[in-house]
């Protein structure tokens, strides 16, 4: 893989003149900058992700060069910052580097030398953001899994993945629970250009009633009290990556209407701020249910509906892939083990006998589960049978099993059962109603 090439300058000087002097010679090579009056404005706008480098001055009113570079090493220590400083001061500059700082050049000085030091700042910065960006593809590689194997259903759907990776249109995946709905979706991102940028995963049924605005399309300084600084949404975050609407049917209805609106017209205007701005989208929609139905409920709005149906892709479930899962179960308990830092356990006759026979209702979620269990050992795990009765009354016995043992599992916390089971509190609730299951039981 190519690093690119980076140009981007945000330059820190209280002198009006030589601040506009300098931006100006700086863009005349083709650097794209960002002239700031002061260290506390560079503050606002300045994160871990910024695709450049910093050049300040060291003497300034309120915070000074120094304070600066304390303050960005805090926020990302791997951030260039280029201090300027008169001759009186080179002391001064040289503990600056000590703290963080990458490099000084003493006033006044040869434009040549300034362009070479950020030259050499910006490339140092390119290799380090695209290191990162190759560690977290790397991190992702467990969401390959549920795209193992060679039967036909997934063979089909990895080739669909392929032709939509660089495709400049939304898709809405469809698939019932636990099928790997993100996993396709990261899946897409990854084989595209759009893989070194974010990907930005929403869950649109856990999306909160207060604070839905700024938590999607972030606020401005001051946009209400106690918002001292700048601050990106979940939307912003994605610019340029991708952003995974998770059970798009469940988002609240407001949020559906803000999210119209952003796929629409492509733009934010973040809580407080007086102008819009463009972003480059790409969003991936995923529901669980035929949407066309959520649309006939009332759960999903029409308009958005027929925003996102611009291509359409199925996930299948694993009944569906009975083929794909001796590899998928091997894949996850190997992962598993690894996790744990087990030995990877022989598989033996009743293992085997329940990855043929049983259904999965559960899906690439229940083989995951099922592969934690083995590599735990439990005896469960050697003398599962699959359960007798209609598919239905299947399900419910799997769903009251496995609420129970995540309750056990999480020592009765609801809070980390929800996240652990990714359904909302109320969804959780209605389900231990319904067969009975009392919380209490299971805590410590």
């Amino acid at each position: 893989m190519n690093f690119r090439t980076l140009n981007r300058i945000v330059l820190v000087e209280d002198d009006d003149a030589f601040r506009e002097a300098l931006t100006e010679r700086l863009r005349l090579c083709g650097l794209e900058v960002t002239p700031l009056p002061s260290a506390e404005a560079a503050l606002k706008i300045l994160n871990d992700r910024f695709e450049g480098i910093v050049v300040t001055d060291l003497r300034m009113p309120g915070l000074d060069g120094r304070a600066l570079v304390e303050r960005l090493a805090a926020i990302d220590p791997d951030l260039p910052v280029v201090m300027m400083t008169g001759h009186g001061d080179i002391a001064e500059a040289v503990d600056a580097m000590k703290r963080g700082a990458y490099d000084f050049l003493a006033k006044p000085f040869a434009p040549e030398r300034l362009i070479e030091t950020l030259r050499r700042g910006l490339d140092k910065r390119a290799l380090v953001l695209d290191n990162r960006r190759l560690a977290a593809l790397a991190a992702d590689g467990e969401w390959s899994i549920p795209l193992s194997g060679d039967g036909r259903a997934v063979e089909a759907l990895r080739a669909a993945i392929q032709r939509l990776a660089d495709a400049r249109v939304d898709v809405l995946i469809e698939g019932e629970t636990g099928a790997g709905k993100e996993a396709v979706a990261r899946a897409i991102h990854n084989a595209g250009r759009r893989r070194l940028k974010p990907f930005v995963a929403v869950s649109c049924a856990a999306l909160p009633e207060t604070g839905l605005e700024s938590l999607l399309m972030g606020h401005a300084a001051g946009a209400f009290p106690g918002a001292l600084h700048r601050r990106e949404g979940q939307i912003e975050q994605s610019h340029q990556g991708t952003l995974f609407l998770d059970e798009i049917d469940l988002a609240p209805r407001a949020a559906q209407l803000l999210l119209l609106r952003v796929l629409e017209e492509r733009e934010i205007l973040p809580l407080g701020a007086m102008e819009s701005h463009a972003l480059d989208l790409r969003i991936l929609a995923a529901t669980k249910d035929d949407p066309a139905e959520a649309v006939a409920r009332g759960d999903l709005r029409e308009d958005l509906y027929y925003r996102l149906n611009v291509v359409r892709l199925r996930t299948p479930p694993l009944r569906e892939r009975r083929d794909d899962i001796p590899l998928l179960f091997a894949r996850f308990l190997s992962r598993a083990a690894d996790r744990l830092g087990r030995d990877i356990p022989m598989i033996t006759n009743a293992i085997r006998r329940r990855l043929l026979e049983h259904d999965w209702p559960g899906n690439l979620r229940e083989l995951a589960n099922y592969a934690s269990e083995v590599a735990i050992g439990l005896p469960a795990a050697e003398s599962a049978q699959p359960p007798e009765g209609s598919l239905a009354h299947q399900v419910q016995a799997y769903e009251a099993q496995l609420i129970r043992e995540t309750l056990t599992r999480h020592q009765g916390d609801i809070r980390r059962v929800t996240a652990a089971l990714q359904i909302p509190r109320k969804t959780l609730y209605d389900k231990m109603a319904r067969h009975g299951i009392v919380p209490a039981r299971h805590r410590a």
